[in-house]
């Protein structure tokens, strides 16, 4: 991972700020994150711990977090043994990803006593541990390690703590020259790889960058290349950037000359570099996990729809063989006084038939001729009554999968809010439980907050990212005369222009907003209709986010995740010209 331990060590310089602090508040948003306030220097600070097993990391933010009502009991523990208490020191250990924040604070009887949080950024294995520093003791951890996951490590209330092991690496920062030439085997094939089993804390991303430095990999050119970035380290002077290509967005602290092909972000600190590669990143993390129940329940009913179709065209085609009992009746009928009570069959030829072909009709020996004639004649009606009955169920399963479907896709783009506002229109919807206690008082009715672009030409576009969202922009706030987009008979979003007057330019973007909210995001050639406003209607009685509109034209997109994030940054940056 790109966060090694170079990057940690630009991080807990930033961090020295934050010595002599005080630890105002503590927060956990996320089963593996913790969200401290700190009061340093003058202003509050935020101090973001992430044990998040795709994406730990450790790092100043101004992110906004959505706190749980109850706060869960780690994080009840680090209120009761840190808050209130001032910030001694923050260390890292060797050049390994671990880093130490010991605190001062006091006990129940008002004695001063220490405690150490310790951030450990491993992948999956990283974890957020408070412990005693004096015993060694282990108070509780974000993460517990048990005996049956690591028999060398047990992360547990009143363990002692365990270092991870050490991976008996070399300090790069107090390398020299001769035993840098030494630890290399220059006939080992990738010298890039060499440099990170030989050395701590070096990423493959900055072995390849040192390598790429060196030009012809000759002992000295290498060494030149591995010190001078070296010397910067240990100097403290960073660069944070992201480099961003079509394969994959990187970050580091040391400027990534060899990313010649993409497109760099610089940034003035290591935080403001890690908020801005992490947060989307992990935020969609988060989401996924906090709606992973919901997604998996709406699944599951799109899947029982399924099910549910294939029954009822089974009962469909049993129901179109109603001729064949009507067939029966009318030969029992014409051949009533041949037949008697005990006949188990009836031989008849078919007048329907040009051929004269006869048909054999079972018959219950039960029963008379006449009941056995009723018997057809009821089958026939019940089969004959229930072909409308079943294709309207079928019709309605079919509604249900679209609109499920849907849902589904809205989920994938969902913040935790907007997915918190799926979750309720299922409880409308009479799927799930409504969370809401009951009351008297009548729900204020609140605008949906809607994801806003502007186009290159300067035109405000609009898009629902639910379906609450897509009915109050397309019923409500949307004009008679605005454009509105969606991918045809694909399940998406609703999109509008803000504009009577439409250039082809934004015509096109906004339908590629419309491709990339919708089912096709990875497709390509997508098909999206637009017309105006005033010829989009919604039935009554129809689902959430369910329209109908008429005199529509069609335009073949392909979605582009660069060109929306262009377009979300020309809307932040119209917005902050008109504060």
């Amino acid at each position: 991972m790109a966060f090694d331990g170079i990057v940690t060590r630009a991080v807990v310089r930033e961090l020295q700020k934050l010595a002599g602090g005080r630890i105002a508040k503590i927060h956990q948003p996320h089963h593996s994150d913790i969200v401290m306030q700190i009061r340093a220097q003058g202003e509050t600070v935020k101090l973001l711990l992430s044990a998040n097993p795709t994406y730990p990391r450790l790092h100043v933010t101004t992110e906004e977090f959505t706190n749980p009502q109850e706060a869960p009991m780690f994080c009840m523990l680090l209120r009761k043994h840190c808050e209130g208490g001032l910030i001694e020191a923050i260390e890292q250990v060797d050049m390994e990803r671990i880093v130490h924040i010991d605190i001062r604070t006091r006990d129940e009887l008002g004695d001063t006593a220490r405690r150490r949080i310790v951030m450990e950024i491993m992948g999956k294995h990283s974890n957020i541990i408070l412990l005693d520093p004096s015993s060694n003791t282990i108070l509780d951890s974000a993460v517990h390690v048990t005996p049956a996951i690591s028999q060398y490590r047990q992360v547990l209330p009143g363990r002692p703590y365990v270092s991870p092991p050490s991976q008996e690496k070399r300090d790069p920062l107090a390398v020299t020259e001769q035993a840098f030439i030494t630890a290399i085997n220059w006939n080992g094939g990738r010298l890039d790889r060499q440099l990170v089993d030989a050395f701590t804390g070096i990423s493959p991303l900055l072995a390849k960058e040192i390598v790429h430095r060196a030009g012809l990999p000759t002992r000295e050119a290498m060494w030149h290349a591995f010190a001078s970035v070296m010397e910067a380290v240990r100097q403290h002077r960073y660069a944070p950037m992201i480099a961003e290509s079509r394969e994959k967005t990187q970050f580091h602290v040391v400027e990534l000359t060899h990313l010649t092909d993409a497109a760099t972000t610089s940034f003035s600190t290591a935080s403001e570099c890690l908020q801005a590669y992490y947060a989307v990143k992990a935020q969609r993390d988060t989401v996924k996990q906090k709606v992973h129940d919901l997604i998996r329940f709406v699944t599951s009913e799109r899947n029982k729809n399924e099910k549910k179709i294939e029954k009822l065209e089974q009962t469909l085609a049993e129901a179109k063989d109603a001729e064949i009992f009507r067939l029966y009746g009318e030969l029992i009928t014409a051949h009533m006084h041949q037949l008697k009570r005990g006949d188990t069959v009836l031989e008849a030829v078919n007048w329907y038939d040009e051929a004269g072909s006869t048909v054999t009709i079972p018959l219950d020996p039960l029963k008379t001729p006449s009941e056995n004639l009723q018997a057809y004649y009821k089958r026939y009606n019940k089969a004959k009554n229930s072909l409308q009955i079943v294709e309207e169920q079928i019709r309605q399963a079919r509604e249900e999968i679209v609109y499920l479907d849907g849902l589904l896709v809205q989920l994938e783009h969902a913040s935790l809010q907007e997915a918190e506002e799926i979750r309720e229109e299922l409880a409308e919807q009479g799927y799930v439980r409504s969370r809401q206690k009951r009351t008297n008082k009548k729900k204020k009715d609140v605008r949906p907050e809607l994801d806003a672009y502007t186009s290159s030409d300067g035109t405000e576009i609009l898009v629902g990212k639910n379906n609450k969202q897509n009915d109050y922009l397309t019923n409500k706030l949307a004009g008679p005369h605005d454009t509105w987009l969606h991918t045809k008979d694909i399940p998406g979003s609703h999109v509008v222009i803000r504009s009577r007057q439409v250039s082809e330019q934004t015509l096109r973007e906004a339908a590629v907003l419309a491709a990339y909210y919708s089912k096709a995001q990875h497709g390509n050639q997508v098909p999206v209709d637009y017309t105006l406003v005033k010829y989009v209607k919604k039935p009554s009685g129809a689902k959430p986010g369910f329209v109908i509109y008429e005199q529509q034209r069609t335009l073949y997109v392909t979605p582009d995740e660069a060109l929306v994030r262009r377009l979300k940054a020309n809307n932040r940056a119209a917005h902050s010209e008109t504060r």
